[in-house]
Formats: structure tokens, sequence, C-alpha cells
């Protein structure tokens, strides 16, 4: 039903890519105030605007400033998604993020809470015992109370952002072009993948990260569609970031903040580094969101054909899907 719900609103896939390039020209609107600051502080640092690079720019602004205009432009991306969903399908924003009648807040917060004990708790088990000497402290009370606020406040919107778009949005596109399954599923995690190609920890490590983040979107496009709903995909993605930029950052990464800890080991991309996240610990994810949800059908989930149901199947299943859980 979570994609077949695309049938109710306008779903001729050239919408779609309409959609998308608002969402992108949004985006960008929403860097303009990022790019109005940072030539600002070149011009009062004496450099030339030509001067800006990528490595750079990272050490122009206050990493809070930083982060808080970074984000900023997630927000006014969010008001094109919607404008797009609204005006180009006809469709609410409720129906490309859930099945049921309504968003469940009890599976958004499990998630969120689930994945972020265990991911802090892999950090703080590498810095108390596997690795300490790879960790600096670098907690400073009012810079790291700045950060929360900015974090908790835009992160979800930035994480809500992309699953908003590659679970739900571009998830039922995909699903009403090719009335499967399976093609979304992998369409959507290539290209979430492949966004990340920019930030700068690939340019470090290697184009070999990509296998993660592309592992990761699998793994997000699994959970939506054998839970009928992107829930457990917000929440996942929220507790992964807002907790990364909260404990440990690094001056290679994406995310450079005053968090808790700063990685100061050498960058580098181990084969455990792909294999533990994508092939272990994801499908152990997996299992335990299977029997806390009691997932069945797998095949016909993930490699399916997608049908219009009938007017009434609608209702009936969007409520059972609700009220059952």
């Amino acid at each position: 039903m979570f994609i077949a719900q695309a049938f109710k609103a306008k779903h001729e896939f050239w919408r779609y890519l309409v959609g998308s390039l608002i969402v992108f020209a949004a985006s960008t609107v929403g860097q303009v105030p990022f790019i109005v600051v940072l030539f600002i502080k070149a011009i009062k640092d004496g450099k030339g605007l030509g001067s800006i690079s990528e490595d750079t720019m990272y050490s122009m602004l206050d990493p809070n400033l930083f982060l808080f205009l970074i984000l900023l432009s997630f927000a006014v991306g969010f008001i094109g998604l919607f404008l797009a969903v609204k005006y180009i399908h006809q469709q609410t924003m409720r129906a490309i993020a859930t099945s049921r009648i309504k968003l469940d807040w009890k599976r958004i917060w499990f998630a969120f809470i689930f994945w972020g004990t265990i991911s802090s708790g892999l950090v703080l088990l590498d810095y108390f015992y596997l690795s300490p000497e790879s960790y600096e402290f670098n907690f400073e009370p009012q810079r790291f109370i700045i950060l929360c606020v900015i974090a908790v406040a835009l992160v979800p919107i930035q994480t809500s952002l992309e699953e908003y778009i590659f679970r739900g949005y571009l998830m039922q596109g995909f699903g009403m072009l090719a009335k499967n399954r399976w093609f979304p599923l992998l369409m959507t995690s290539l290209i979430f993948g492949l966004l990340h190609i920019a930030n700068p920890e690939v340019g470090k490590l290697g184009y070999g990260l990509l296998v993660y983040y592309i592992g990761t979107g699998l793994f997000l496009g699994i959970i939506t569609l054998m839970d009928e709903g992107m829930e457990l995909a917000l929440g996942f993605h929220a507790a992964n970031n807002l907790f990364t930029a909260l404990l440990v950052t690094s001056d290679w990464t994406a995310f450079q903040t005053h968090s808790i800890l700063k990685d100061v080991a050498e960058p580098s991309l181990e084969f455990i580094d792909m294999v533990l996240p994508v092939f272990i610990i994801f499908p152990i994810l997996l299992f335990i969101f299977a029997k806390v949800y009691r997932w069945k059908n797998w095949k016909e989930k993930l490699f399916g054909e997608v049908h219009e149901p009938a007017n009434e199947d609608y209702k009936i299943i969007g409520e059972d899907s609700y009220t059952n859980q």
C-alpha cells in the first residue's frame, strides 16, 4: 500500500522530475545566506572570492555558524518539497511518508532511541577501550550548548527531508514508473549513495566509502517497504546524524562541529569499515525490526508488483496497519 498510495495522486513520472527540480531550486535558494556570509567573511579577511575553496571554507567560519547555515538550506528545501507534493501531485505529505492514517511517532521514537543508544555506545566503546589514542576530548560547554540547540532544531529537518525525498517521494515515483518494488528500492539507494560523492570524507577515504552510503540507502529502503511507511527510517536517520554531530567530529567530515570528542586518527578506509555496518550491523537491525513489528511476505514486499488497489482498500488497509500495531 505504501507505494500504491501514489495512484490516488497525479503520478505521471514527469511530475516527479519537475518536483525534484523544485526541491533542488529551493535548496539552492536556501544556500544563499551561507554564500553571502562566506563572501562577507572573505572580504573582511582581505581574501579574494577566488581564494575560497572547499578546504578553506570550513576554516573561515565558526563550526556552529557553518552548521546552521548549511542546515538552513534543508529547511528551505522542505518548503519546495511541500509545494511540489501539494500542487504538482495534489497529494499530502502524510501520503508520501506512510500508509497509515497518520505518522506513527512510536515507531519514529523507537528507531531514534534504539539506534541512538547503539551508535553512541559504539563511539564510547571505541573511545574508552578500543582506540582511545584516536580521539581528543573536545568539550567546550558554551559552544557545545549552542551546537545542541542548532543540531536538535535542524538536523532532524535535514535527515527528514532526505527520507521524504528518497524513501518517500522518489520511492513512489520510481514505483509508479516501474510498477514494482525492487526498482525503486535500487534506484533510490543508488541515487542516495552517489549524492554523497561530494562529501569531504569521500575525498579523503576514497570512492569505496560509497558502498556504505549505498548500503545505508538499501537498509533504509528495505525497512520502509517492509513496514509500509518510513517512520523507522526517519528515526534511524535522525539519530545517526544527530548523535554523530554531538559526539564526535574531525577535520575531514561533512559535519565539523564543537562536539564532545574529536577524531584525530589518520583517515583510512579499512575493509571492515564497510563490511561491519552494511553486512553485519544492518542485517541484525533488520532482524530486530522484523521481530518487533512482525514483518512477513518479504519477497512480495521487496520484489512484488505494484497494482492500483480498489478505492475502498485504501481506508481499510490504512486503518488496519495503524490500529493493529
